[in-house]
């Protein structure tokens, strides 16, 4: 298993070298918007933008958020989004990531905004931290999340949120950083890492 990674990323990184140059400005757009200035005072329109956007990573269907955003109407759901981020980011030191990030999955806290769920709070977690998430946005799912990329590319079966009493928050952080591990050195950045990773797991013969 590990002999066929190893040519698999040979193979990629020798036809794509380097990621998409787009995303790094839009990565140092957001990175700026997310800081504890930007999101006071960004325009709601940039926040629902973000929600919808494909740059780096699909977030998938936002309907839910879409749907809930118009409903509430721009000042109100561009607070509600503001908060959530920065709880996500900012909140109470003495809150483990893992912690909050399960706080906002579960709707735990009231001012945690509709639709804003696995996906945009990892999407928001890959721009701010780009050395360490992989744009790899849900944990498990049937397009290829990051326990089917476990198993398909590495051979490893990762829990299911089913079955242990670990918080899908703390599954999330640690499933990415088993990834980031296991994936190694040579790729441009994060982004360029989850590329290949994606490329990799319809490859199970290892050619391509």
């Amino acid at each position: 298993m590990r002999e066929r990674v190893a040519r698999l990323k040979a193979r990629y990184l020798d036809t794509r070298p380097d990621f998409d140059p787009e995303v790094a400005a839009y990565w140092s757009k957001y990175q700026e918007v997310f800081s504890p200035d930007g999101l006071r005072t960004c325009n709601p329109r940039v926040l629902k933008d973000f929600a919808n956007s494909e740059v780096g990573a699909h977030p998938g269907n936002q309907a839910t958020f879409n749907s809930a955003w118009n409903a509430m109407g721009d000042a109100a759901a561009a607070e509600s989004t503001r908060q959530t981020i920065e709880y996500l980011l900012y909140g109470p030191e003495d809150i483990p990531l893992a912690d909050r990030l399960q706080h906002l999955l579960t709707g735990a806290k009231p001012f945690a905004m509709t639709g804003f769920k696995e996906a945009l709070l990892t999407r928001v977690l890959c721009v701010v931290q780009p050395d360490r998430f992989l744009t790899i946005l849900k944990y498990q799912t049937d397009a290829g999340g990051k326990r089917e990329i476990a198993r398909l590319v590495y051979g490893l079966e990762l829990p299911d949120p089913e079955t242990v009493n670990w918080t899908l928050g703390r599954l999330i952080l640690w499933s990415n950083d088993l990834l980031h591990a296991l994936a190694g050195d040579g790729f441009a950045n994060q982004q360029h890492a989850a590329a290949f990773l994606w490329w990799a797991k319809d490859r199970p013969d290892g050619v391509g």
